[in-house]
């Protein structure tokens, strides 16, 4: 039985929509700052000159901002040359040492299983 225009709606992920209106359709919670007299005029400034209101314009600044932030913080990035080192660590380890066997050791003395 084919589905319905509702049905699909309901099912299939929004992919139509870019960026910061994703999250509008979630519900919202409101965030307040305090800002100097300087600051609140160039953010309107800035706002102005791309459209938007000072709200959106400070949400997506600070949303793409915070995007950034997290890809920055979570991706390691390696030189080939680097990578290949890590890659042949990974597939010829090397055996343990003293420092190593005793970290363990440490480790599982400290830990309840």
């Amino acid at each position: 039985m084919p589905l319905g225009r509702k049905e699909i709606d309901r099912l299939v992920a929004k992919w139509h929509h870019i960026g910061m209106e994703q999250v509008l359709e979630e519900p919202r919670k409101r965030i307040t700052a305090r800002v100097s007299d300087n600051v609140r005029v160039t953010l309107e400034q800035a706002a102005e000159l791309l459209g938007a209101t000072v709200n959106q314009f400070v949400v997506q600044t600070a949303y793409q901002e915070a995007q950034r932030v997290l890809e920055r913080e979570s991706v390691i990035r390696l030189s080939q040359q680097d990578a290949r080192k890590v890659f042949s660590l990974m597939d010829h380890p090397p055996k343990p040492n003293a420092r190593l066997k005793a970290a363990v050791k440490a480790f599982k003395g400290s830990v309840r299983a």
